[in-house]
C-alpha cells in the first residue's frame, strides 16, 4: 500500500481527520492500520462513528426547520421589531429630557 492511496483513503473519510484533529488518534497510527489492513477492513467502523454523531444534530437542525411554521416565526420577528422601535423610541424620548433643566418652584417670586 503506498502513501498516495492512504492519502486518497484519507480524503474519502474525512471522519478520520476529525479524529486526529481531536487527539484520538495520529496519522502514523491510521497509516500503519491502512498498511496492515487494507481499506475494505471492519477496521474502520470505529472511526466512522465520530462523523456520523457530527451528522446527527446537523439533521435534526434541517428536520427542524423544516417543520417550522413561516407564519408564526413572521409574527414573532414583527412583534421583535416593534419592541426594539419601541426601547429605540423610549431611549431618544430619554435623551431628549436629559437636557431640560427642570425651574424651580418659586422662580417667579424672587424679584
Amino acid at each position: 500500500m503506498s502513501k498516495e492511496n492512504f492519502k486518497n483513503f484519507a480524503k474519502e473519510h474525512p471522519e478520520l481527520a476529525d479524529n486526529v484533529l481531536k487527539g484520538k488518534t495520529t496519522w502514523q497510527k491510521l497509516y500503519e492500520l491502512y498498511d496492515i489492513y487494507g481499506e475494505k477492513s471492519n477496521i474502520w467502523g470505529r472511526f466512522q462513528s465520530s462523523h456520523e454523531e457530527l451528522q446527527l444534530p446537523l439533521k435534526d437542525f434541517f428536520q427542524t426547520l423544516k417543520n417550522l411554521d413561516m407564519e408564526t416565526v413572521q409574527k414573532g420577528v414583527t412583534n421583535l421589531q416593534k419592541t426594539i422601535g419601541l426601547i429605540q423610541d423610549l431611549g431618544i424620548t430619554q435623551k431628549q429630557n436629559t437636557n431640560y433643566e427642570p425651574q424651580p418652584i418659586y422662580r417667579r417670586f424672587e424679584d
